[in-house]
């Protein structure tokens, strides 16, 4: 049994605890150990779908970008850690990462030109903690999909659907677009990407 820090800790304190081959996931919100619901099947079919449409596209493109296994966030000044279902690293910028080599920690937008979350019960931090974080990074453009529509009416509608949503960076605050149906995602990172919302939401039905 893992037993959870009792309190606020730090980052450091956080990625010390951090169980190695654990069946759960772990993030840090606040100061405070957050256990992730575990991944459902089609959840992790949706992720995965994802990124392989986004890997393809980046060796098609010869990009010189990459999708790590395991990745963790860490925003500026934040006592938060993050670990999001796909992120887009950039081979070029990623040596001026300090924690990368030994860690695989994330601290600047620079090194991040993508990076997505599927929803699932706790939508909430998604739609607006991580929101908030990713935004305060810099990173520039953030990809929502709620592939059951668990999000609130004030981020994807009424009624409430399925929704992809793209962030994106413009001016240091985040610009949304929702895309349904036969909608093709629109992307500023991969402008020649070939993907509608339904094909994504379809690999979770």
């Amino acid at each position: 049994m893992i037993h959870i820090i009792p309190g606020l800790v730090t980052f450091d304190e956080f990625m010390d605890w951090y169980p190695e081959n654990s069946e759960h996931r772990y993030e840090l919100h606040n100061g405070e150990i957050v256990e992730i619901p575990k991944a459902t099947g089609k959840h992790s079919k949706v992720a995965g779908f994802t990124a392989l449409k986004v890997g393809i596209e980046i060796e098609r493109l010869n990009l010189p970008y990459f999708i790590p296994k395991e990745c963790v966030i860490k925003p500026m000044r934040e006592k938060s850690g993050y670990e999001p279902d796909i992120i887009v690293l950039n081979e070029q910028t990623i040596g001026n990462e300090p924690r990368w080599d030994k860690s695989s920690i994330i601290t600047m937008g620079s090194s991040v030109p993508l990076i997505v979350e599927v929803t699932s019960t706790n939508w909430g931090d998604d739609y607006a903690l991580k929101l908030e974080a990713y935004e305060s990074m810099g990173i520039q453009e953030y990809w929502i999909i709620d592939y059951l529509g668990w999000g609130g009416r004030r981020f994807i509608g009424h009624p409430k659907q399925p929704t992809f949503s793209v962030y994106q960076l413009i001016d240091g605050e985040y610009q949304v677009k929702l895309f349904r149906g036969g909608e093709c995602i629109e992307s500023r990172t991969f402008p020649e990407l070939k993907l509608t919302a339904q094909q994504v939401f379809a690999k979770g039905n």
